[in-house]
């Protein structure tokens, strides 16, 4: 007995614990609460602070949800708007921004359409056409925080609202 508990404790010490699924997380100054149907996943980069998936209903490619947060260091909106922008090819009416307040808060709402670019900083192996960004650019003094869809069209323009809702959910408790 005495073994196998030292086993345990030995494990325990060497394996990282976090929260499995967590329903509710923080970025930046914000916290985001994920929707129950998208997965909460371990970001696949350590500029990543956090990670979601969705899952399509009938087969095909999943989207995913990554949230970034560099302090005063992340750039401006409008660089990162035309970096977001940069990573498809695609035609320029497709690319759009709108910036709203949402519970006191200036969030710029990113969109484009068309193919992903291949490339190893975003994980993508291969240009992927019929793909969408939908992002959202949170503005604190403290430093923006960073919020991008990518992944098929159809199912980023069909997350749209649940989208929203996560990122409402951060200006709410600001």
């Amino acid at each position: 007995m005495r073994t196998t508990t030292a086993i345990f404790f030995a494990l325990a010490a060497v394996i990282p614990s976090h929260a499995e699924d967590p329903t509710k997380f923080k970025v930046g100054a914000f916290e985001f609460s994920r929707p129950a149907d998208w997965k909460w996943i371990q970001p696949s980069s350590t500029m990543r602070k956090a990670q979601l998936q969705i899952l399509p209903k009938a087969g095909g490619r999943s989207a995913d949800i990554t949230f970034f947060y560099f302090g005063e260091q992340g750039g401006d909106v409008q660089a990162n708007t035309q970096r977001w922008f940069g990573q498809f090819t695609t035609t320029p009416d497709a690319n759009k921004t709108e910036t709203q307040e949402i519970e006191g808060v200036k969030v710029t709402i990113v969109t484009t359409e068309g193919t992903m670019k291949a490339s190893p900083f975003t994980g993508v192996p291969e240009d992927v056409p019929d793909s969408a960004l939908l992002g959202a650019i949170l503005e604190h003094a403290t430093g923006p925080v960073f919020v991008k869809m990518t992944g098929p069209a159809a199912l980023v323009k069909e997350s749209r609202e649940k989208f929203m809702v996560l990122v409402k959910s951060a200006a709410d408790k600001k």
